[in-house]
């Protein structure tokens, strides 16, 4: 049950770093491979670099949180 609670604070403090960046940093730069389309009365965006970048990202902070576990 402790690991669990350990995993919640670990958990609420990515959270909360996300927030405060969010907050600092309004708008998310586009990175290559951003798909964005632009029509008449419609905006389409498709963020498919930003994604795969912080799926890169989340990965190597929690591989390297879980590593020894």
């Amino acid at each position: 049950m402790r690991q669990l609670g350990v995993f919640f604070i670990i958990f609420s403090a990515i959270f909360l770093i996300l927030g405060v960046l969010l907050i600092i940093l309004p708008s998310i730069p586009r990175l290559p491979g951003d798909i964005l389309i632009k029509k008449k009365g419609l905006v389409i965006f498709i963020p498919l670099g930003t994604s795969i970048l912080l799926s890169l990202l989340l990965t190597l902070i929690l591989n390297l949180l879980f590593r020894g576990k």
